[in-house]
């Protein structure tokens, strides 16, 4: 129950469920279009029951890279998995290269069950602009365009310079 802990006492604070189990995904919008030529026809009763069984999960949700070091390369590898029942396709759009990101993953469909990695690159430039106390923040969510919906993908780093 999420009424007691573990020991049998009665909880002080709410739970807070993660965003997998609940209704809701962090960091997604839907698409206006739900069929997409690429997958075929459509063959179920309803388009909600299509949205109920396709989608992807980023595993982890978000990337922080930390601090890191002017004109260094640094890269980290994102899971993306398909908790569907019917294969998916997607796509990535590269980031603006003034951010410095790149994405590298190899491009098909994905079946139900199956993941893929994203390789997420990083090049540690400085744009110009403000500084403050030797660093500049890099912020970019990366977009992931899927047959339902597009997933962002937040990415953070602080330049040291």
């Amino acid at each position: 129950s999420l009424m007691v802990d573990v020991t049998g006492q009665t909880r002080k604070k709410k739970v807070i469920l993660p965003s997998y189990l609940q209704e809701k995904k962090p960091n997604t919008i839907p698409n206006k279009k739900i069929e997409d030529p690429a997958s075929g026809k459509l063959s179920t009763s309803s388009l909600a029951t299509r949205q109920d069984l396709t989608g992807f999960h980023l595993i982890p949700p978000r990337v922080t890279f930390g601090v890191l070091k002017e004109g260094c390369t640094y890269a980290t590898t994102v899971i993306m998995k398909n908790v569907g029942v019917n294969f998916s396709r997607f796509r990535v759009k590269q980031p603006p290269p003034h951010t410095g990101l790149r994405v590298m993953y190899t491009p098909g469909p994905v079946a139900a069950g199956l993941q893929v990695e994203l390789e997420i690159e990083i090049f540690a430039m400085l744009i110009g602009g403000k500084d403050t106390a030797g660093l500049q923040e890099v912020s970019h969510n990366i977009e992931i365009l899927t047959e339902t919906e597009t997933l962002l993908l937040p990415v953070k780093a602080n330049i040291l310079f």
